[in-house]
This record gives structure tokens, sequence and C-alpha cells, in this order.
């Protein structure tokens, strides 16, 4: 195998929703009631659904940016890469990066369905959500089949609202759903309370994979707000080790042995220490803890039931062997800064070509299509999917991938020499949040 001859399939990517998203789906009032992107007194745009404003469209959408841009937030649809909005411009971005299928995430309304659980007309709240949902089915991942995952939000503040959206989607073949890793952030019981034990039921009955994304409930901590930004970038993915660990000790997971849980933006080099952590931490205290692991090791169902999700991991893909080649798969984070847009390819082949040619198919797309239950080849022939086939495509197209400056938010006066705090760019989005509140 070479380079070109990869099929990869990107698990965690994310839209910007457009502004006429809800328009074939709601009309009447429900349509008038809906989230509206709207414009500020200094030209900024941002969403606004039953007086709550949503600052900012795109969270770190800077893809297609100069690298000393990245930390410019755009504020404007026109910042934006048209491939973060637009789904024929999307297709173009995958073809030039060599992706064959993306599954993506919303951004404004929450990885997890934030701008809905917060919402104060929960009756209508219900009635978007869905509407995006049909949005995301029908006219994002449908205007290309076989080329995008779909993965639908639930209204988890109804559990029959709840369960009725699962038997939904499934119906519109929808495969996974997304949901907060730690639903106590939103007011909710934890995941370890009979709360959830009907959701745990319908996820089971369909066949559904849980997405748990990075920055849906546990926050990403940082020591304090004069440190570099760099650091709190460095440890975000190690966050998600915090709700993984959660996560592992649910029952259901015994009660369900194929239930599926996806960590995205998880990252995978530090999955054998965590595993080994919690085998020790089992085999020492399981006799006074009262452990739902007697006789099964927490790393035997962490390996059953958890797929980690991976953009840059050198380390955990020499070790392959130790994390498990039927855990892993690959994602591009795109349009987020982390994103490798559009060179993805000849950074992960750097970093794979020394496994064999299965375990390669393995991590860029098989163990895609087996947790999230999608075969693109009912669509696409193998052959029209991979890198080369879809660059030759993008080459014929003349899809430009030259950076572009397209301004946003700074985070700190240019010029400015000293290193970007946590704090500089809390302050950042605060007075973006403040200029929107002097507006409406």
């Amino acid at each position: 195998m070479n380079m070109n001859d990869m099929l990869i399939i990107s698990t965690d990517d994310h839209i910007c929703e457009p502004p006429d998203l809800f328009d074939k789906h709601l009309k009447g009032d429900a349509l008038k009631t809906a989230p509206k992107l709207l414009t500020d007194r200094n030209g900024k745009n941002f969403w606004s659904y039953q007086g709550r404003h949503q600052p900012g469209i795109g969270l770190n959408a800077v893809v297609g940016r100069p690298f000393e841009e990245y930390g410019m937030e755009p504020n404007s649809l026109e910042q934006l890469r048209d491939g973060c909005y637009n789904v024929h411009a999307r297709i173009d971005d995958m073809d030039v990066n060599g992706i064959a299928v993306q599954m993506n995430f919303g951004n404004s309304i929450g990885f997890d369905n934030r701008t809905f659980h917060q919402a104060p007309d929960k009756d209508l709240a219900l009635t978007h959500l869905r509407a995006w949902n049909d949005w995301h089915i029908d006219e994002w991942c449908g205007a290309y089949p076989g080329r995008f995952i779909p993965c639908g939000i639930l209204p988890t503040w109804d559990m029959k609202a709840m369960v009725e959206e699962i038997r939904r989607l499934a119906a519109k073949g929808c495969t996974a759903v997304s949901v907060s890793e730690n639903p106590t952030k939103q007011g909710l019981p934890s995941i370890h309370n009979d709360y959830w034990t009907p959701f745990w039921k319908a996820i089971n009955d369909h066949d559904m994979t849980i997405a748990l994304h990075i920055g849906s409930g546990n926050p990403q901590v940082h020591a304090s707000m004069e440190t570099p930004i760099e650091a709190w970038i460095t440890t975000m993915p190690l966050s998600i080790a915090v709700g993984a660990a959660d996560w592992l000790q649910l029952k259901a997971l015994h009660d369900y042995p194929t239930m599926r849980i996806a960590l995205s933006e998880s990252s995978i080099g530090w999955i054998p220490y965590f595993r080994e952590r919690a085998d020790f931490s089992n085999w020492r205290h399981k006799a006074w803890t009262h452990s739902i692991f007697q006789k099964t090791k927490p790393s035997e169902i962490f390996n059953r039931h958890f797929l980690c999700c991976f953009i840059d991991d050198a380390f955990g893909l020499k070790h392959l062997e130790d994390v498990g080649e039927d855990i892993v798969a690959y994602e591009t984070d795109y349009p987020h800064s982390d994103a490798l847009w559009p060179e993805v390819p000849e950074y992960l082949w750097e970093q794979v070509k020394h496994l064999s040619d299965k375990q390669i198919d393995k991590v860029t797309h098989a163990n895609a299509m087996r947790f999230f239950r999608f075969d693109p080849f009912k669509h696409h022939k193998r052959e029209d999917l991979t890198v080369g086939a879809l660059r030759a495509r993008a080459q014929a197209k003349g899809v430009d991938t030259t950076p572009k400056s397209s301004g946003g938010a700074r985070p700190v006066e240019a010029g400015t020499e000293r290193p970007i705090t946590s704090g500089d760019l809390m302050a950042m989005f605060q007075k973006h949040a403040d200029t929107i509140a002097e507006s409406v």
C-alpha cells in the first residue's frame, strides 16, 4: 500500500450551521421562532434563540487561514471557508484532503444539543431539535449519499421524547447520536442514575452508537488565567479520560454487551496506561468498593465497547499493539485549528506506513465502518474513494487551498509579543458577548 491507496473516514468534523438551516423543514410559527443568525452593530454574526444569544458562528473554524491567524476567532460567515457551512464546498474540501467520509457534529447548537437544552420553552425546543436532525440527515448527509455518517442530537431533558427521537432517527437511517459526556453539567441526573435506563434500552434496541465529544460536559482545565494558552491546548485531549473513566463504570455496559461508545477527539497514546490503571484500581479496591467489576476486568469492557479517535498520535500508532488495532479510528476535526487540512494523507501516512495493510485499513476506515454501522460502498466503488482518486477529482475541479487572511476577533492587540494566555481568550469571547448584549 502507498499513501494514495488509503481510504480515510473521519469520525469527527464540524458544521458551522448555515442561516437557512430550518427553511425547508419548518413553516409558520415554528419557523418564525427557530434559531436565527443575526448581525450585531459591529457587523458580527451571532445565533439568537429564545432570548439567548450565542456569540461566534464557527468556534475556532480557522481552516484555510495562515497559521498566524489561527487565534483570530471568526465573527461572520464571510470570514469562514465556504466548506464550513456549504455542503458542496465541504465535499470539495474533503476531496482535496483525501477524505472519503466524514461524521459531523453541530457547532453553534453545541456538540450535545446545548442550545435546545438551555431554551426555556421545551416544546419549541423539541420541534426545532427535530428540524435540526432532519436538516442534518436529509439535506447535509443526503446531498452526497455515502460521504457522510449521520449523527443526531437528542432532547435529553425529556426521556419519552428522547426515546421517540431515537426511534425516528433510526427509521431515517441514522446510526449515531451525540450526547453530553457529563449530563450533570446540564442539570440532568448522572449517567449512573435510573433516569437513563430507557435510553440504554433504546440505544441497544436500535443498535446505535453513542458519540461523546470532548468539551461536551467535562471542562478542559487550565491552571490559571495567566497560563499560556498553549498549555490548555496541550491537555485538551486528556480531559476526555475523565469522562471515559466515568462511562467505563456504567452498569449498562454489562447489561448490553454490544453497546458502542465513541470518544471523539480523544487521541490514543494514553489508552494503555488508562486501562492498566483501571485494572490496578479494581484489583486493589474492589473488595470494599462493591465494584461492578468482580469477574470482568475494566480493560476488557473498555476494549469491547469503546472506540478512540485521533488526529495526530505517532506514539499511539507506534504502539498500536498495546493500544488495540480494533478500537482506533481517524478524525480530521475540520474546520478547527488542529485539523491538518489539506495535508491529512501526508501526515497520516508517515504515522501508519510501518503498519500492515490490514492494520492501516482498520485505522483509516474499517473500524469506523464497523463501529458506526456505515458502508460507503453501497454508494461508491472503493477505488473511487481512495486518497488518489479523490485528489485527482479535486485537482480537475481546481479546488484552491491557498491560505487566505479572513479577519476575526483577536485575543490580543496586533504586535503583542508575550504568550497569549487562557485569560486573553476568555476575554475575547466575553467582549463579543457584551457587544451582542448591547445590540439586542
